[in-house]
């Protein structure tokens, strides 16, 4: 039977290829066995058909059996000078021809190098036993002692060049795995940054329009003109939230993105704008500077205000208060950004919250505010702790690394904005072990 695939035509064809070797080799030693030891020509004698007969029935067993091919072949080359016949190496070229597959398959190159040494020094020895020894037959033994030296030379060679193109082939197939795995990779790790940016840019806006549609609601038979000003903000908001998403969804189906003039990323200096999207959702913060600010690289400075974002949306959504507290916090080589809130969280806030027209704060499954938040810190190097506070409330707090000195320019002074939290900076501030967390869906 045939493998399936093609495997019958590849048998045919090593079987053809081997009938051509044996035939080539059965025709060289018969044109060998034409000269004789006198010098002259005539037709091959009944000698020469054995030694050809004998020594090419050897051949197919070659590539099975390599060692034991050559030791045949040798055999058979030695007892040519004792059958009368005239040695040279068209009457071994079966001999030849195993010494080229022994050295090709070998196990080591050392075992090939000793089985072609022995089968030239044999072929070489047995030159003189066909009578008197006179130059020719010295000739004729350095003649006999190198063609199994070339022969083997050339089975190392061809080996040395197959293993090189597997070696090639190898690290080619290596090479094309690292490339998939490493497409994978990036191809994963943009699908994350994807699914952070669009959480960052809409669930932001999409919280505060949730907020002002509540208080809008909850004012809309009271206070109609309150509650005007409140849907007035809620369209911008949404306005804005459409905007974002349209960008971002454009950016992503755009080709050109490199010849394309996008916005700055936004960073820290645009935390007044932020903190003014969330009072109008009603949300008061204070804002606290400590020690000397400093610049940010461009991605630093990114995730920084990202984190501020996200735990201002998580106190709009959860914690059933009015009030939050931002600290920044600057030494030399890090700053450490502290938001804050007093509320009792969602799951034990009471329907409508102490703060006049404040919404109710339905329960919300955890989301992936903080899994991003974390994220981000990590990415810029730096590290992310949240989670409930001792004294009641929620913290959030993120320490991200600085340029060096020599890349910084001095900023503004410390600065105070509202009621900061007096004395209470990020290690002053404990998280309960087992505390609640809350998230952004």
């Amino acid at each position: 039977m045939t493998e399936p695939g093609g495997g019958g035509s590849r048998g045919r064809d090593a079987w053809w290829r081997e009938g051509a070797v044996t035939a080539t080799a059965f025709a060289l030693c018969l044109l060998g066995g034409v000269i004789q030891v006198d010098d002259t020509l005539s037709a091959p004698s009944a000698a020469a058909y054995v030694v050809a007969v004998a020594s090419c029935a050897v051949l197919p067993v070659r590539h099975r059996a390599p060692l034991a091919a050559l030791a045949a072949t040798t055999a058979v080359g030695v007892l040519v000078p004792l059958l009368g016949l005239l040695l040279t190496p068209l009457m071994v070229a079966p001999a030849l021809i195993t010494a080229y597959s022994h050295s090709l398959v070998a196990r080591t190159e050392r075992r090939a190098a000793s089985a072609v040494l022995l089968m030239s020094a044999a072929l070489a020895a047995s030159v003189p036993l066909g009578g008197d020894f006179s130059w020719k037959d010295a000739s004729r033994m350095a003649v006999m002692a190198v063609s199994p030296l070339v022969a083997g030379a050339l089975g190392h060679s061809v080996r040395n060049r197959r293993a090189y193109l597997a070696a090639v082939e190898e690290r080619a197939r290596r090479a094309e795995q690292s490339r998939e795995s490493e497409a994978r990779r990036r191809v994963d790790e943009e699908r994350v940054r994807i699914a952070r940016e669009l959480h960052d840019l809409v669930a932001h806006q999409i919280t505060l329009a949730n907020a002002q549609a509540m208080v809008a609601v909850h004012l809309f038979d009271t206070r109609p003109e309150q509650t005007r000003r409140s849907i007035e903000e809620l369209v911008e908001t949404t306005a804005g939230a459409l905007d974002d998403l349209r960008a971002t969804v454009g950016l992503l189906r755009r080709s050109g993105d490199a010849a394309t003039p996008t916005e700055p990323a936004p960073g820290l200096s645009q935390l007044p704008t932020l903190l003014q999207s969330f009072g109008r959702a009603g949300l008061r913060v204070s804002v606290r500077e400590e020690g000397t600010a400093r610049s940010l690289a461009p991605g630093v400075d990114l995730t920084a205000y990202r984190i501020v974002q996200e735990a201002l949306t998580n106190v709009t959504k959860h914690a059933g208060t009015g009030d939050a507290r931002v600290v920044l916090a600057w030494d030399r080589h890090h700053v450490t950004i502290t938001v804050a809130d007093d509320g009792e969280g969602s799951r034990t806030a009471p329907s409508t919250s102490t703060r006049p027209g404040a919404p109710t704060v339905p329960h919300r499954p955890p989301g992936y505010g903080l899994i991003g938040m974390r994220e981000r810190a990590t990415a810029a190097g730096g590290h992310l702790s949240a989670g409930r506070r001792p004294e009641g409330g929620f913290l959030v707090s993120a320490r991200l690394p600085l340029p060096p000195v020599k890349n910084r320019t001095p900023g503004t002074g410390d600065g105070l904005a509202g009621d900061g939290l007096a004395g209470d900076g990020p290690a002053d501030n404990g998280l309960a072990g087992d505390g609640e967390v809350r998230d952004t869906p």
